[in-house]
């Protein structure tokens, strides 16, 4: 198997309440972009900035997507489409915070594929992607939706 290695960068200036930072990658997609305490706890609207958790959400929607997609292809399927919403829930306490739960909310089209068979491949997809292998010790929940094109 070969060996697949991604990097992104961060760098923070200040404390933690008033400090910043900005993150990088060698894709581009993040390209100094911004994140603070605002970003991750407080800005409502999410346009301060990015945060881990919105990253993480993302790129386990994105994952699971694509696991999906080929699961659907070893069994002889091809997707219309495949959209999958993440919804990481983080909370705090005396220790501080932690990744509580995810949801995964999949809507796909699929032509030719029973409900059974796409529910059996959603459920395989959610447990081999590999984000939610890294994520393991958090709570994954899956609300698959087959939709007819």
């Amino acid at each position: 198997m070969a060996t697949i290695k991604r990097r992104s960068n961060a760098v923070w200036n200040g404390s933690g309440l008033q400090g910043s930072g900005k993150l990088d990658s060698t894709s581009g997609v993040l390209h100094e972009t911004p994140y603070s305490f605002a970003s991750r706890f407080t800005s409502e609207d999410g346009k301060a900035g990015t945060n881990p958790e919105e990253l993480i959400a993302a790129a386990h929607a994105g994952c699971f997507s694509m696991a999906l997609s080929f699961q659907l292809d070893g069994a002889g399927f091809t997707a219309t489409s495949i959209h999958t919403e993440a919804v990481l829930t983080m909370e705090g306490d005396a220790s501080g915070f932690s990744i509580t739960s995810i949801l995964l909310n999949t809507h796909a089209v699929v032509p030719g594929i029973s409900s059974e068979k796409f529910h059996e491949l959603a459920n395989t997809a959610k447990e081999h992607c590999p984000v939610s292998k890294a994520l393991s010790s958090v709570s994954i929940h899956l609300e698959a939706t087959l939709e007819h094109a």
